[in-house]
């Protein structure tokens, strides 16, 4: 049901209807004066059936003939039926034993085939009258129980229809967004500079729509936002809406679905009709593949409502009506199954990709999210930003609460650097188990674990910069590597593949060098590297042995699951050869990795030494214990003294705990490469 509001040149105390009722009734009434005519219907019958007859005594038709007879009966008053009321001539005692009354009123019943009864009374003295049948109690036995159906019906039927006039179900819900609600503008907006511009464009075109059509210029009709969750789509709508100064109509795309049919198609021609009776205005619809979908590929037949209301918004959006000064906004973050009728030039002209924020927009973003809070002078924003690739605004603003949260437990009174880093610690892997008990056997495997991680790192090129090693459990994880990209990486190398290979195995090849075990707790490790192998084969091509082909099987139809219906496009002797190749290139980089370790056992055991006795090892105690076991040597995996300051996790390879099972308790205490986005760290598909 669309909600209007007062123009803003009117009044802000004085609001309309939504929709015009009839003077002295509205929705309110209507509802006041059903519930009291249904209370006093039921009263009525209360006082008919049960209130009548409580000061009569009632006797059978034998026990009547017995008082005619004794001449106890005054008279008697027959009614259509067979039901007879009088009174005595006295008060008489009628029933058994302690339930026995004096009643000087009775009813009985005489049937009509006794027409000698009538006789009867008559001739001891009885006063015998009739009485037609009451004309409300024979329309309410009537017409009453189709009365009440009728108005039940019409109670339900509104209520299913959100509380609107009856029969509105196929009314739009949309909500009008006028000038009188709080608003988001562009300001509050940060990190997609280029959505914002173009967007700004569309707001040029309802504004001075001369400037263009002079040109021969059209007015474009639908944009359509694409993104991740989280990076801001709705947001932009909303600051659209603040911006714009003109109607906006929003509306989740899954208000046009209902359980009738027809009603999603109606909601779609209510909505434009309405958007049309305000141009210029925006039309905007949140999550569009819950109606946009591709058409004829479920499972099974008939009728598909959602294909009709699809149908619907491609008519109203480019048919041979009219749409002048209509434009149709809609976010999707799962562009992939929309329809290819709706992307088409003359529906969705523009599209526009909110992306991941780079470091700069994170920056800003943070900044838009903390301007009220008093932020310690020693804050670093840019330093936080550099610290969290691959967040998305929806995270970012969480950060910024928890650290706000993390800084009012410790009753402080501005939020310092330390409340951002826990923040990001808690946001990643949770929070801090300092209680949980581990025994010195699971304590140095794990230091273990994670030393070989970290070496293999350090002595790896093209590795990105260790930051922080620690053997704290937090959330599932026992223990935690973690690095700092030096910028950005859109783009993954070959080499940079194989080494984010050998560090994923640097835990389980530490292992088995210097503990010659082999533990649960590689499980991730091995999974993910498993995972970046396969991709370097099947997707990137880097395989010398297949070649530049793509063997990709993610291409399966949307509707019938992605993994129920994979299709695979070669051969099974493809199929072997790609699992020699990742097994070759797993091995490869195991070696690798072995190689380091073996070469670096001084510097492993140092570390994990380390680790068990402060927990927790930072790039700069790293540094100095390599200036003093490799004096003169450069560490191509090592952050630069400019970061050495504590920072949270980015790319963290963690150590994390198998859940208990009823037969037996086992820790799992393998590494897990944990990212915080598809843009950080090695396993990332772009």
């Amino acid at each position: 049901m669309t909600e209007n509001k007062t123009p803003p040149d009117k009044k802000p105390g004085k609001k309309k209807n939504p929709i015009p009722t009839p003077p002295g009734l509205g929705g309110c009434t209507f509802r006041t004066i059903t519930m009291w005519v249904m209370l006093g219907l039921l009263a009525y019958v209360l006082v008919i059936f049960l209130g009548s007859g409580s000061d009569r005594a009632s006797i059978t038709y034998s026990e009547l003939l017995d008082y005619a007879r004794d001449g106890k009966v005054k008279n008697a008053v027959l009614s259509t039926g067979g039901d007879v009321e009088g009174e005595f001539r006295s008060p008489q005692r009628v029933g058994d034993g302690s339930a026995a009354q004096d009643y000087l009123k009775y009813s009985s019943f005489v049937p009509f085939e006794d027409a000698g009864s009538i006789d009867l009374l008559r001739e001891h003295g009885v006063d015998v009258s009739g009485r037609g049948p009451n004309g409300l109690m024979a329309i309410l036995i009537n017409i009453g129980p189709i009365l009440l159906f009728i108005i039940l019906w019409i109670f339900i039927m509104r209520r299913m229809s959100g509380g609107g006039q009856a029969f509105s179900f196929g009314k739009s819900k949309a909500k009008l967004v006028t000038g009188d609600r709080p608003k988001n503008t562009f300001e509050d907006v940060a990190g997609c500079d280029e959505a914002k511009q173009e967007l700004e464009e569309v707001i040029e075109f309802l504004k001075e729509p001369a400037k263009f059509q002079k040109l021969g210029g059209k007015i474009p009709k639908g944009v359509l936002l694409i993104g991740p969750p989280g990076t801001g789509k709705t947001l932009l709508a909303r600051a659209v809406a603040g911006e714009a100064k003109v109607p906006f109509f929003s509306m989740s795309g899954s208000d046009f679905v209902e359980m009738f049919v027809g009603v999603g198609a109606s909601r779609v021609r209510d909505l434009f009709v309405q958007a049309k009776a305000k141009s210029p205005s925006i039309i905007f619809i949140d999550e569009i593949d819950a109606v946009g979908r591709q058409r004829g590929t479920g499972l099974g037949g008939g009728h598909d409502e959602r294909e009709q209301t699809l149908n619907a918004l491609l008519v109203e959006m480019d048919g041979f009506a009219d749409n002048q000064g209509v434009i149709v906004m809609a976010a999707t973050n799962r562009p992939d199954v929309l329809d290819a009728a709706l992307l088409r030039p003359g529906r969705f002209d523009r599209r526009i990709t909110v992306g991941m924020p780079d470091v700069k927009g994170r920056e800003a973003i943070l900044k838009v999210h903390t301007v009220k809070m008093p932020l310690h002078k020693e804050v670093e924003l840019s330093v936080i930003a550099r610290r969290t690739p691959g967040f998305t605004g929806a995270d970012l603003e969480s950060l910024a609460n928890e650290a706000a949260l993390h800084a009012a437990r410790r009753n402080a009174d501005t939020i310092e650097m330390r409340d951002f880093e826990n923040a990001v610690d808690r946001i990643i892997m949770g929070i801090e188990r300092r209680s949980m008990v581990m025994t010195e056997e699971e304590r140095k495997l794990t230091a273990i674990h994670e030393s070989g991680h970290a070496i293999v790192n350090v002595f790896s090129p093209q590795s990105d910069p260790f930051h922080k090693v620690t053997i704290v459990p937090r959330g599932q994880a026992l223990g935690v590597t973690s690095f700092l990209p030096k910028a950005e990486r859109h783009n993954y190398s070959l080499e940079y593949c194989e080494t984010v290979l050998a560090r994923l195995l640097g835990g389980r090849g530490a292992e088995k060098l210097f503990l010659d075990t082999m533990s649960t707790g590689a499980g991730n490790d091995l999974d993910r590297a498993t995972d970046l192998a396969r991709k370097m084969v099947c997707n990137w091509g880097m395989s010398p042995e297949l070649g530049p082909v793509s063997f990709s099987d993610e291409h399966g139809p949307v509707f019938l699951g992605r993994d129920y219906a994979r299709t695979k496009s070669y051969s099974e002797h493809t199929a072997r050869v790609i699992d020699d190749e990742i097994r070759r290139i797993m091995g490869e980089a195991y070696k690798a990795a072995l190689t380091i370790l073996e070469e670096n056992r001084d510097i492993v055991e140092r570390l994990s030494e380390d680790l068990l006795e402060k927990e927790t090892v930072s790039s700069s105690e790293i540094r100095v214990m390599l200036a003093e076991l490799r004096p003169g040597m450069e560490f191509p995996g090592l952050d630069s003294p400019d970061h050495d300051e504590p920072s949270s996790p980015v790319e963290e390879e963690e150590k994390t705990e198998e859940e208990k099972t009823e037969e037996e308790e086992v820790k799992n205490d393998g590494s897990e490469e944990n990212r915080t986005g598809s843009e950080t760290g090695a396993g990332g598909d772009r």
